[in-house]
């Protein structure tokens, strides 16, 4: 018999960050998510989950835009429905919803994670891996003063080694921030630059030459994501740009490419509208000789198990660590068990689908 989707289920959940690793960026602060849980079931009686992870201010998405979306529109559109392939799922929730990638991506791993616990093998099989059973990590650093040391000294704490700074707030102030971030990282750490489209153009130039002193790695998204001409011509610097919000789904992926606005994009399972979606975005990037890394609105632990099974589906991954900091950066674990990972990096574990699951508390509590 072929599994269908039987039931969908979700479940609000508010956390705040953790106070010492807030991200401070161009943007605003980070200091509390708003995530829905998705619970599907099949006619089989096999349960996958999934994770929307989404913030008003950068993707026009929340919880409760994706709770209403997810009962009154994709269930009634997924009800029934084979669940393989789950591609085809993805193309009917295209359908009734439009735009909304970070609530289909909460549904399209659950159906994901549900249709490899069908077929008994990890989430990343699934999707074409593993290439890779690891990932490195890196950790945002933000603010000034004060705020600074205090998120490096969490960071080192939690096994760290590798960072971004966050800048883009004013060039006078980046110096000041990326001076102390090097300080206290020390002369040979990996450190990035991460402006969140802050810098105008002419503010771009000026940081890049001025932030050169401290040796970093690369500068992210660092002017507006639609400025990829300013983008391109940063590149002729020599300073790797990263491309993440100029990135949602494929159409801004072959922008960036003919633009040549980027030498490595930042790939986000929500951005690209799910876990099948991310590989195949990866895939082209990498065809035209882009690296890739992935990147982060701050999952719990749902969505980083998906992010390290896109890593690990990925023929090709950055040696650029990525962002895959799950429960670091908050004060609770939503999963029965943590992912492996001690900072420097997160591990694949053993078990079908993404091979994590919500603590029990909160399976009894969807609705």
């Amino acid at each position: 018999m072929t599994a269908r989707v039987a039931a969908l289920h979700t479940l609000a959940v508010s956390l705040p960050a953790r106070g010492d690793l807030v991200v401070r960026g161009a943007k605003g602060a980070h200091d509390r998510s708003d995530f829905l849980l998705v619970r599907v079931v099949t006619t089989e009686g096999v349960e996958g989950y999934g994770e929307v992870s989404a913030t008003p201010l950068w993707s026009g998405e929340d919880a409760a835009s994706a709770q209403h979306f997810v009962r009154e529109v994709l269930a009634p559109a997924l009800f029934g429905k084979a669940l393989a392939p789950v591609g085809g799922l993805e193309s009917i929730m295209d359908r009734v919803l439009a735009a909304n990638p970070f609530t289909k991506a909460g549904v399209s791993i659950a159906l994901w994670d549900a249709y490899a616990r069908t077929l008994g093998v990890p989430l990343t099989t699934a999707l074409g891996g593993p290439y890779r059973e690891e990932v490195p990590i890196k950790l945002s650093l933000s603010g000034d003063g004060n705020e600074i040391e205090r998120a490096h000294a969490a960071a080192v704490a939690a096994g760290f080694s590798s960072f971004k700074v966050k800048v883009g707030l004013g060039v006078a102030g980046d110096v000041e921030r990326m001076a102390k971030a090097r300080e206290l990282a020390g002369p040979d750490a990996f450190l990035g630059m991460d402006a969140n489209g802050g810098w105008s153009r002419p503010e771009a130039a000026t940081a890049v030459r001025a932030l050169a002193a401290y040796s970093p790695a690369f500068v992210e998204q660092p002017v507006a994501p639609g400025d990829l001409g300013g983008m391109a011509a940063l590149r002729a610097t020599g300073l790797p740009v990263i491309a993440d919000e100029a990135v949602f789904g494929t159409d801004d992926l072959v922008r960036v490419i003919g633009a040549g606005a980027a030498d490595v994009i930042s790939l986000y399972v929500g951005k690209a509208g799910g876990p099948g979606r991310a590989v195949a975005m990866g895939g082209l990037a990498s065809a035209f000789g882009l690296d890739v890394l992935i990147g982060s609105n701050g999952e719990l632990g749902l969505g980083a198990a998906a992010q390290l099974h896109v890593a690990c589906a990925l023929g090709s991954l950055s040696a650029f660590p990525s962002d895959i900091i799950g429960a670091h950066y908050y004060a609770e674990d939503i999963l029965e068990t943590p992912l492996d990972s001690n900072g420097f990096r997160v591990r694949l574990g053993t078990g079908t689908g993404l091979g994590a699951v919500p603590r029990e508390d909160l399976r009894r509590r969807f609705a």
